[in-house]
């Protein structure tokens, strides 16, 4: 797998999936939206964490920095 994504789009994600888990635990969200919006965080996060986004491949996005040759 080749990385994909910058440092901003990493930190975007995280970011989100640690709003995501704030409205959870302080029962902002709950029932079928806090699912959806639960295994939306843990795919944001295990996206940033890895630096790979496979749905960035089919468009041709890359983020992150331009491979010098």
């Amino acid at each position: 797998m080749k990385k994909n994504m910058g440092i901003v789009d990493k930190t975007i994600r995280i970011l989100m999936a640690i709003v995501i888990a704030i409205m959870y635990f302080t029962n902002v969200i709950s029932g079928t939206t806090a699912i959806i919006l639960g295994i939306l965080a843990i795919v944001f996060a295990l996206t940033a964490f890895i630096s790979f986004c496979p749905l960035y491949l089919p468009f041709g996005i890359n983020t992150g920095k331009k491979e010098q040759q």
